[in-house]
């Protein structure tokens, strides 16, 4: 599904990505660990075309997207939910999700399946995105970025600042949709716990590079946790 090989990514001069392998199978979730400033969140960008990537290769699908801009990566079916959420603040919910249409090589009406997964953002469609709470804003934002059916979702710190019911409620919509079995899952996490119940594949990040992984479910999450303090 995703292939990366010998990729590098740079902030002006400075190489923050160091010749990343990686490959997730379609229908998986996999989780990126590791400390803050390690290159988690810049990895994520490099797969949506946000940051330079000189060196490297990025396959969806067998089809090279290094130099592909990054509105057609989306139209490719590459949905991405940035650490903040980035919300239209000004905007309603429904215009919000509206939004994600845009994206979508099938625009048109919002499907109900979106409700169903977050079932509060149907009662409050009128408010204004930053009327909501932290964790409303995470569903929205989520939301958003499955109005355009992704291939792929990428989720950087869906965890972050959020209350502890509606980091359930994530991860039950994430175990949802990896049930369905078409959409694979990158998610950048920090909060172990949350990724051992959800994740199948797991990669720990250290100074721009990739040093453990495996299948969760045969590691030993002391050693993970260990790798991940380095």
């Amino acid at each position: 599904m995703l292939n990366i090989s010998e990729l590098e990514a740079y902030y002006g001069g400075s190489r923050i990505l160091n010749q990343i392998n990686m490959k997730v199978k379609k229908g998986q979730v996999a989780c990126i660990l590791g400390r803050n400033g390690v290159g988690k969140t810049t990895l994520l960008k490099s797969i949506m075309g946000l940051v330079k990537t000189p060196r490297g290769s990025i396959l969806l699908e067998e089809k090279e997207m290094m130099k592909v801009p990054t509105y057609h990566r989306a139209m490719e079916g590459i949905g991405y939910v940035p650490q903040g959420r980035e919300i239209f603040p000004q905007l309603t919910i429904h215009e919000n999700l509206l939004l994600g249409l845009e994206r979508s090589k099938n625009k048109g009406e919002l499907e109900e399946d979106v409700y169903e997964l977050f079932p509060v953002l149907k009662s409050m469609l009128k408010r204004k995105g930053g009327d909501l709470s932290g964790g409303q804003q995470q569903q929205l934002a989520i939301a958003r970025a499955l109005i355009s059916k992704p291939k792929i979702l990428l989720l950087d710190e869906p965890t972050e600042g959020i209350q502890p019911s509606i980091i359930q409620d994530i991860g039950k919509v994430i175990q949802q949709l990896k049930k369905q079995g078409n959409m694979t899952i990158i998610i950048v996490e920090q909060y172990l716990e949350f990724v051992l119940g959800i994740a199948d594949y797991f990669f720990v990040m250290d100074k721009g590079k990739i040093v453990m992984e495996g299948n969760i479910k045969e590691a030993d999450p002391k050693e993970i946790q260990s790798k991940m303090m380095i």
